[in-house]
């Protein structure tokens, strides 16, 4: 394949699921099901782009071979055309091995997403199609942007459609707290993040003018950039932009409401790939562009990162509600990404592409699982559940399987990713080290109460039956006396003895009947579980496809991390250019 082809493919990868979206939203009227068919194949294709440039790239054997510290970007297909010449602002897209494996991630996660929604979105599905791929559009877009405009202009893109999948396609909380209150939170974090984010690209811009003449938004004009005394706050606009995404301690406000009161769907884009943007950028533009401000920040950034493990562990520990307890298990993870990302050797960032990787895989998965146990129960409070063990053949291995994964068991992708973290950190923190591996007993101890109060707890459903027949007949005084029922719940049974249970445990949503019916997973919910936990297990056994694909990368990174003197490449070959004509001569 020529290079021609292969830039061409970069803006296809973003296109596609805009186009693909945009027809969803079309066709609604004509057919309810039709958009769920164009979604599917809109990200079945994008995934197939993925691995044609996987393909093209012959990554094999690539973790062999050392990159100098003068060594150019590696990218390995770029596309550029003029957008706002006058501002230095163009439509630059590039592709190295990491951004590969993040927009493979959005992609196959995409498809996940998809499929999880196909029974779940009854109403407006083109509309929620829509904004479920201008969500992932936006976040492809974000991995492939290297002019600074542009990667903000995906970053800000992407979280309109989401706000609309929480406001619109959500769920209330018992608390009060309403979708469109997760929604809106959500928002104004992001927001505000970026655009204390964005007055750092403006002075980093225009930082780069004064000193080389040239206005310019393009990453590899702004590489080397002289800043001085300016260096150290502009890096902190960066960060700050960054670690409310991702989101690091005390940022992360947002993030258990959206998470919760998500959609299915939106909770897979949001844990398994939205989260995954932020680290993108501390790595692609934080360490490069301000390597010295960013040794001298990593204690800091770390001690915020270790802090998140165990606040974000305990506070997964005492969770009723297990969207809620999930959603606190990715702050506690995102503590080791940023352990990685600061401790900047080869071998942390490297297993750090392996954790994002597993991380997303596991999280969708978990996700994926509370939102079909909420299509069978209509709750997700976990003192409500127990006793499914012997109710599902299929869902409680599923369930063991994924928690286990979580908590990082051997054979398993988050397993390598742990250990090379740690390993590769031991040498410049091992005091942060120590201390994020006995955060590894948390996480096997909130892993554990997933399982044992939804699998083995005091069976509930039961109750729920026996509860039915007092709810007909009882009077108020003695329903309460009794206490067999659920909490904010109401029983009844109909004519054809099938259990129902009236839901008022999310507020302001529609009170209707809504069956109790807990039959196992279907063949889709079978395959969208299976196929992820395969992933999950590739990784564990083979991860050497994911450390060489991005091999090349994270050597770049790590060089200007630890070499910053000669991040600039383009001024590095101008001096070698003169030193050899100077031979010549």
């Amino acid at each position: 394949m020529t290079e021609f082809q292969l830039a061409w493919m970069l803006p296809a990868l973003i296109a596609t699921p805009f186009i693909a979206g945009t027809l969803c939203w079309l066709v609604e009227k004509i057919n309810n099901r039709l958009p769920r068919w164009i979604a599917l194949i809109g990200m079945i294709i994008t995934f197939g782009l993925t691995l044609v440039l996987w393909r093209e790239g012959a990554f094999a054997g690539m973790s062999e071979q050392v990159l100098a510290p003068t060594a150019q970007l590696p990218w390995f297909a770029e596309f550029s055309v003029p957008w706002i010449e006058s501002f230095g602002i163009s439509f630059h897209l590039a592709l190295d091995g990491m951004s590969l494996l993040m927009v493979s991630l959005t992609a196959f996660l995409g498809i996940m997403a998809v499929g999880c929604s196909w029974g779940e979105i009854q109403r407006r599905v083109g509309f929620f199609h829509l904004n479920l791929l201008w969500s992932l559009g936006g976040v492809i877009g974000v991995f492939l942007a290297i002019d600074l405009f542009l990667f903000f202009f995906f970053w800000e893109m992407m979280l309109v459609p989401i706000y609309f999948l929480i406001a619109i396609w959500g769920h209330n909380a018992i608390n009060g707290k309403t979708k469109e209150y997760a929604a809106t939170k959500f928002f104004i974090y992001t927001q505000a993040s970026g655009l204390i984010m964005l007055i750092g690209i403006l002075l980093l811009v225009i930082m780069n003018y004064r000193t080389s003449g040239i206005f310019s938004f393009n990453y590899n004009d702004l590489l080397g950039t002289q800043l001085g005394g300016w260096e150290y706050p502009i890096m902190l606009c960066f960060f700050i932009g960054f670690a409310v995404k991702l989101p690091i301690m005390p940022f992360h406000g947002w993030l258990p409401d959206a998470h919760a009161q998500a959609p299915t769907a939106g909770s897979v884009d949001l844990a398994g790939i939205l989260i995954k943007t932020a680290a993108y950028g501390l790595i692609r533009f934080v360490l490069p562009l301000f390597p010295t401000a960013s040794q001298e920040f990593a204690p800091i950034a770390i001690t915020l990162g270790a802090i998140g493990i165990f606040y974000g562990a305990w506070l997964a520990f005492v969770q009723t509600d297990i969207k809620r307890l999930l959603a606190y298990t990715s702050i506690s993870h995102m503590g080791f990404v940023v352990l990685a990302i600061y401790a900047g050797t080869l071998i942390s960032l490297q297993g750090l592409m392996v954790q994002m990787l597993a991380h997303g895989l596991s999280s969708a998965a978990l996700f994926i699982m509370a939102g079909q146990l909420y299509e069978r129960m209509h709750t997700r409070e976990l003192p409500l559940m127990g006793g499914m063990w012997g109710q599902f053949r299929y869902y409680a291995p599923f369930l063991m399987f994924f928690c286990a994964a979580l908590l990082g068991i051997p054979g398993t992708g988050n397993f390598i990713g742990e250990i090379l973290i740690l390993l590769g950190s031991f040498e410049k923190y091992p005091g942060f080290v120590v201390i994020a591996t006995f955060s590894l007993v948390w996480a096997g101890l909130y892993s554990l109460i997933i399982i044992y109060r939804a699998l083995f707890g005091e069976e509930t459903v039961p109750k729920y039956a026996a509860a039915s027949v007092a709810t007909n007949s009882a009077q108020p005084a003695e329903l309460e006396k009794a206490k067999v029922q659920p909490a904010n719940a109401t029983l009844a049974v109909n004519e054809n003895n099938t259990t129902h249970m009236i839901n008022h445990s999310y507020e302001g949503e529609e009170s209707h009947d809504k069956p109790i019916n807990l039959h196992d997973l279907n063949k889709r919910e079978l395959a969208l579980l299976f196929i992820l936990a395969v992933g999950l297990v590739w990784l564990g056994l083979y991860p050497q496809t994911v450390l060489d694909t991005s091999s090349h990368a994270m050597q770049w990174i790590n060089n200007a991390y630890t070499y910053h003197e000669v991040v600039n490449f383009e001024a590095v070959e101008s001096i070698q250019s003169a030193v050899a004509a100077a031979e010549v001569r």
